[in-house]
């Protein structure tokens, strides 16, 4: 059976959630943690730990750092997602500036995310 994910993660998730970013505890708290639909943060699937995991809306939301724009954090964010993204899930990813900058429309991109990701069917649905 495959699993859902690394169970030697599981420690790591839970200080990255004791030690968010400035900008991952702006969005947690300033609308993810109240959210009408459920999310949680540093949440492990295979082998990575996400930053923000709705499970109905099959949804994974990345703030991505500086960092994530050299060639190197490039290429792991690709290859990170593609895999991730084969577990039927998918990503978006959000520049840490635009948290600071465009909080507001950061908000709406999430919610018009959430909404269009719960519209479509599952393939359990589809089997039924």
């Amino acid at each position: 059976m495959d699993r859902k994910h690394n169970t030697d993660l599981t420690a790591n998730a839970k200080t990255l959630r004791k030690n968010m970013t400035k900008e991952e505890r702006h969005l947690w708290y300033d609308i993810l943690k109240s959210y009408p639909v459920r999310f949680l943060r540093q949440k492990v699937i295979d082998n990575y730990i996400v930053d923000f995991y709705c499970h109905s809306a099959r949804l994974i939301i990345e703030l991505d750092g500086s960092q994530h724009y050299e060639d190197k954090g490039l290429l792991k964010d690709k290859i990170r997602t593609d895999r991730i993204e084969q577990r039927n899930l998918t990503v978006i990813r959000i520049p840490n500036n635009e948290v600071n900058k465009n909080f507001e429309g950061v908000c709406q991109y999430i919610d018009i995310a959430v909404k269009e990701s719960l519209r479509q069917p599952t393939a359990e649905s589809l089997r039924q």
